[in-house]
């Protein structure tokens, strides 16, 4: 891959990025990957989970102009409890009452976001400029809805990848906006809906069935699942190097939390409580209206173990979290800070997509007119760029010679 000097170095992370884990993938149509046609139920690890005349399958998607892929993995459809009961050891308040919800299926990432699929998109930050300069692909004011804004350069990458960036590595510090601009670059590049998981959907796939604290027998049994205090040595770990739980998702408790989308309320789930119920995911979703408190999950090397429960939560906190950031506004798109250094993402990508445009741009896109004012000026000063992607872009990129 090639743009500029700076793509050139990720050449060395490409080959050696993707992370084959698990065991081969059912061959599914190239139309709807994930999905195959069959009456009889294929053989795969994790198991196929029928959906209308077919099965949802595991299946490795690479990323378009990149030697990187990832595995996705299907998740049952079901109704859960959302949530922690009022006697679990190491419960908060806001981890209750205890809701319930019905899911469809849906396929989640195996592993958390990697270092080597991140920085394809940090790549994004030349190849946009590249685009800009030789006049094509321009962002407009009527077509800026559908650009993808790629982060700024990292003023201080010694922070940030202060406990290293193997290409295996969970990626770290990213803000939950430019979390949601990778999962509209990925739609983009591959013509499939990519996002973040609702918190429904990130604690359902977590317990894989389970009722109790974690999705295996007990907390004495963590180590075998988990990177956490007891066992991380302060650091994060290469993804997938622990146990998976029943469903076939490794690291969902502890390495790094995950972003989800929700935000996060003071008195936790008690605004669900009184409607019908088992509520729909539309209707569990609590989508944000402020900058701060957005929801985390699964824990991280430095938590405890009661930390890292199924139901275990926690908010972010954007100023605290970038601290030491010189800029004004500050990056609308990294934080400097522990916890946010064991802060990460994980792919869903619903069995149906919404239909309607704006219901797709309302995953993807800055909810607050503080973040699009901070994105704004931040790009103003050439700090950060816009694109327009497609699955197109890296042959017309190539075409023009900014890309191998």
């Amino acid at each position: 891959m090639r743009i500029t000097s700076t793509l050139r170095s990720f050449r060395h992370l490409l080959l050696i990025a993707a992370v084959a884990l698990l065991p081969a993938v059912a061959v599914a149509d190239d139309a709807s990957p994930g999905f195959v046609k069959t009456a009889e139920r294929p053989e795969t690890t994790p198991p196929a989970v029928q959906w209308q005349d077919g099965w949802l399958v595991p299946y490795d998607e690479a990323i378009p102009g990149t030697d990187i892929s990832f595995r996705m993995v299907p998740i049952p459809g079901g109704t859960f409890r959302l949530g922690s009961p009022a006697d679990e050891v190491g419960r908060d308040e806001i981890e209750g009452p205890q809701v319930e919800v019905t899911l469809p299926p849906f396929w989640m990432a195996a592993h958390e976001l990697t270092w080597a699929e991140y920085k394809a998109f940090l790549s994004m930050l030349d190849l946009f400029k590249a685009l800009e300069i030789s006049g094509v692909r321009l962002v407009t004011d009527e077509n800026v809805i559908d650009a993808v804004t790629a982060p700024s350069v990292l003023y201080d990458p010694t922070t940030t990848f202060i406990n290293g960036e193997d290409p295996r590595q969970p990626a770290v510090t990213m803000t939950q906006y430019a979390a949601r601009q990778y999962t509209k670059w990925l739609s983009g590049l591959t013509g499939r809906f990519y996002r973040l998981p609702a918190e429904a959907e990130w604690e359902y796939a977590c317990r894989a069935g389970t009722t109790t604290p974690f999705s295996h027998d007990d907390a004495e049994s963590l180590d075998d699942y988990a990177w956490f205090v007891d066992n991380a040595d302060d650091t994060t770990h290469p993804v997938g190097e622990k146990k998976p739980n029943a469903w076939g998702l490794y690291d969902m408790h502890g390495n790094v939390s995950e972003w989800v989308l929700d935000q996060l309320a003071d008195d936790g789930y008690a605004a669900l409580a009184d409607k019908p119920q088992p509520l729909p995911l539309a209707s569990a979703i609590n989508w944000p209206t402020e900058l701060e408190q957005r929801v985390v999950r699964g824990g991280a090397y430095y938590d405890e173990a009661a930390q890292c429960r199924s139901a275990a939560r926690r908010g972010s906190e954007d100023e605290a979290w970038k601290d030491v950031d010189p800029n004004l506004p500050k990056s609308p798109w990294w934080y400097t800070e522990e916890p946010a250094l064991g802060v990460g993402m994980r792919l869903v990508r619903p069995v149906e997509p919404p239909a309607e445009k704006d219901a797709r741009l309302r995953w993807w896109q800055a909810d607050i007119e503080s973040i699009e004012f901070d994105t704004a000026d931040r790009l103003s000063q050439g700090r950060g760029a816009q694109g327009l992607v497609d699955p197109e872009l890296p042959k017309q990129a190539k075409e023009l010679g900014l890309l191998d």
